[in-house]
């Protein structure tokens, strides 16, 4: 009954029918189980590879991002830093710049304070020096009267000669 019916041109023959059916799921049991699976598994792992580049990548441009912040929170303490050696250094350099002016003022406050007492000491040694040749003049000047007659006319050239000769030393 169930094994072969003619409709004119085309023949239908059920165990064909059914031997190509068990045909075909045997097949697609083989292949899903050496193609599919393997497949599948080859696929899941190169999808698991990607994912895990995709999470190394995001990891490296996070820890990137933390580098570039603690890299511009450095930075900016360098720079604070920086200015705040600047600064000091300024502070440092007009403290400096004060101690030398008040210094060098001292030193040339010495050394004019030296100037004068050294040029009392030459004024005071010139007026020894003068007193010293006034007395020698006086004694001279001394012999010379009483060597002399002393008139009106002859004091007077004697003061004069006198007042010349002190003129001259």
């Amino acid at each position: 009954m169930f094994t072969e019916t003619t409709l004119g041109v085309i023949s239908l023959n059920l165990w064909s029918i059914l031997f190509s059916l068990l045909n075909l799921v045997i097949l697609f049991l083989l292949a899903k189980k050496f193609l599919y699976k393997p497949v599948k598994k080859m696929l899941a792992d190169r999808q698991a590879t990607i994912d895990a580049d995709y999470q190394r990548a995001k990891d490296a441009e996070e820890a990137a991002e933390k580098n570039k912040e603690e890299y511009e929170k450095k930075l900016d303490s360098a720079k604070s830093e920086a200015d705040d050696i600047i600064k000091n250094a300024v502070a440092t350099a007009k403290a400096r710049e004060k101690e030398i002016v008040a210094s060098a003022k001292e030193e040339s406050e010495q050394i004019v304070k030296q100037a004068r007492e050294n040029a009392e000491l030459e004024i005071k040694k010139a007026q020894e020096v003068i007193k010293d040749e006034i007395v020698d003049v006086s004694t001279k000047l001394t012999e010379k009267l009483l060597e002399r007659e002393i008139d009106m006319e002859s004091n007077k050239d004697l003061v004069d000669s006198f007042i010349d000769g002190i003129g001259e030393e």
